[in-house]
């Protein structure tokens, strides 16, 4: 892969170092990380050491760990975000309304990121926080961003997105995915039914700016075993709208206002 004159190699192993590091990888040894990262055992020691010296990775010697220290670097974007401040009062009304888990995600390269989440109950395998990231294609609150993107910006994800079964149900197709985020921007919103996980439905609107451009996604997810995907339009799509709309007043009033605008 060709990298631009601009490229710094370095930074972008030193990230991997600290994505090495997961819920289910709190500590790690030297050579896992040398293997995780695709890096020589004295490389990963360079990095691992710098990290240690910068606070964000503490070691007893043979296991390294990150430290809460890194929970800064994510703090730096999140404590600049209004949009999670402005939605989780909408949220948590939700929530009490229809008694179904509610989050709140942006999208991120081919990823949506969750950076808000009212839970009611664990109904998914995998542990959902803010920070945990999905594919965008399989879910409902990427598809809704997804069909947001202008035309040539949604054909170059098209081009280059890997689109793999995470269940059986999911679209792989790009033809395909083309024409569900056709229907999805016609109609305002998206409804998965059990491709991002087997017995997991969700549904999801926009949250557009002031400029109409969507700045984030907000879904509400239940198990399949409660709702059928006819129950879902019914039941959560009018309480869904009606929180997207007034997250988005909110965020009218919030925005600063540009000099220019009249």
């Amino acid at each position: 892969m060709t990298r631009e004159p601009y490229y710094v190699q370095s930074l972008e192993r030193g990230l991997a170092v600290i994505r090495a590091f997961d819920a289910e990888h709190r500590e790690l040894t030297l050579s896992d990380v040398a293997r995780q990262c695709g890096l020589t055992r004295a490389a990963a020691r360079r990095f691992l050491l710098t990290l240690t010296d910068l606070g964000y990775v503490r070691t007893d010697g043979r296991l390294f760990s990150l430290t809460p220290r890194v929970l800064e670097l994510g703090y730096a974007f999140l404590g600049g975000l209004t949009l999670p401040e402005v939605a989780e009062p909408h949220m948590e009304r939700l929530v009490g309304e229809v008694r179904e888990s509610c989050s709140l995600s942006v999208l991120d390269g081919d990823d949506i990121v969750y950076v808000s989440r009212v839970p009611t109950s664990r109904i998914m395998r995998v542990s959902i926080n803010v920070g945990t990231r999905f594919p965008a294609y399989a879910t409902s609150m990427g598809r809704v961003l997804l069909a947001a993107l202008p035309a040539p910006y949604l054909d170059a994800y098209l081009d280059r997105a890997k689109l793999e079964p995470l269940t059986d149900r999911t679209i792989c197709s790009p033809g395909a995915l083309r024409e569900e985020l056709l229907r999805v921007r016609e109609d305002g919103h998206s409804i998965v039914d059990q491709e991002l996980e087997e017995g997991l439905r969700a549904i999801a609107a926009p949250i557009r700016d002031r400029s109409g451009a969507a700045a984030g996604a907000l879904n509400i997810s239940v198990h399949a075993a409660r709702a059928t995907v006819g129950t879902i339009r019914e039941r959560l799509l009018p309480p869904l709208l009606a929180a997207t709309a007034a997250i988005e007043a909110d965020l009218r009033i919030a925005a600063p206002r540009h000099p220019t605008d009249r």
